[in-house]
């Protein structure tokens, strides 16, 4: 059995709203299903497949320098400065991220509320938990 999601769990699992899912099942772009009258259901493999699209891996070279794949764009929500330290919170799409940095780099990249910014992550290791 595979698994399916309502509406407004792809949204959540997207980052996008309820009225965009049900744009994208109206253009074809996602398949839903209704069964026995009950509330249309998207089957997880093809919610996958778009959400892969969403975010497609960014061309060779187009990372500017860096190795890293995970970039999270968003836009700085809260920075908290000390004399050494600055905690920056990015919200990029449903998901926060916050980083511990020197003052001087949060300085010298001119990071405010407001500001657009991304998050990039490599990790030696990443947990996976199933809610």
């Amino acid at each position: 059995m595979s698994t399916s999601y309502r509406i407004a769990e792809a949204a959540e699992l997207l980052g996008v709203s309820d009225d965009t899912v049900r744009r994208w099942i109206d253009s074809g772009r996602l398949v839903a299903r209704r069964e026995r009258g009950g509330p249309a259901q998207i089957d997880g493999a093809d919610l996958a497949r778009v959400a892969a699209r969403l975010h497609d891996a960014p061309e060779p070279g187009a990372t500017r320098h860096s190795s890293a794949r995970n970039r999270l764009t968003g836009i700085v929500t809260r920075v908290v400065r000390d004399t050494v330290m600055a905690q920056v919170e990015i919200q990029a799409g449903p998901f926060r991220v916050v980083s511990l940095m020197s003052r001087e780099a949060a300085d010298e990249l001119g990071l405010e509320v407001g500001a657009r910014a991304v998050a990039t992550v490599k990790a030696t290791q990443v947990s996976v938990d199933v809610p």
